[in-house]
């Protein structure tokens, strides 16, 4: 069975798009990387010297630059995407198109694999934490 459509039917269809339900889930699967950028350096900012989303790269919805300095003093310029993140340069606000690391699924596989500091300061957290939640228990 062979149906024509009349495009001209569908261009000026424009109230059923402006009322339509399903225009609140419009662009909901699509990351904002600045805010996970965000979310990133507050999560891990407690066990290196100094960790912020660049201002001078460009930031996107699928892409955002991080500046980390380890507690050895070393600098990294982090890119992260949806694959993960990466180091992609060795000073702040740089990124070098001839380096190419791995992805990291998290921040933390990736710090604790540059940063012995980092692992030391996220280890000491960490038992700090379960030592709180043991008094607390036993209160």
């Amino acid at each position: 069975m062979e149906t024509d459509y009349n495009l001209m039917d569908f261009s000026n269809n424009t109230e059923v798009e402006e009322n339509s339900d399903f225009r609140d889930f419009e662009g909901t699967d699509v990351k904002d990387m600045r805010l996970e950028a965000e979310a990133v350096v507050n999560d891990v900012l407690f066990a290196v010297s100094n960790m912020f989303v660049s201002k001078s790269l460009p930031c996107a919805e699928d892409m955002a630059y991080i500046n980390v300095e380890t507690r050895e003093r070393n600098r990294y310029c982090l890119e992260l995407t949806e694959a993960g993140l990466r180091v992609v340069g060795y000073a702040f606000d740089q990124v070098d198109d001839g380096v190419q690391n791995p992805y990291h699924e998290t921040v933390y596989s990736l710090l604790d694999s540059v940063s012995p500091a980092y692992r030391e300061a996220f280890g000491n957290a960490l038992l700090q934490r379960l030592e709180a939640l043991k008094r607390d228990g036993q209160s």
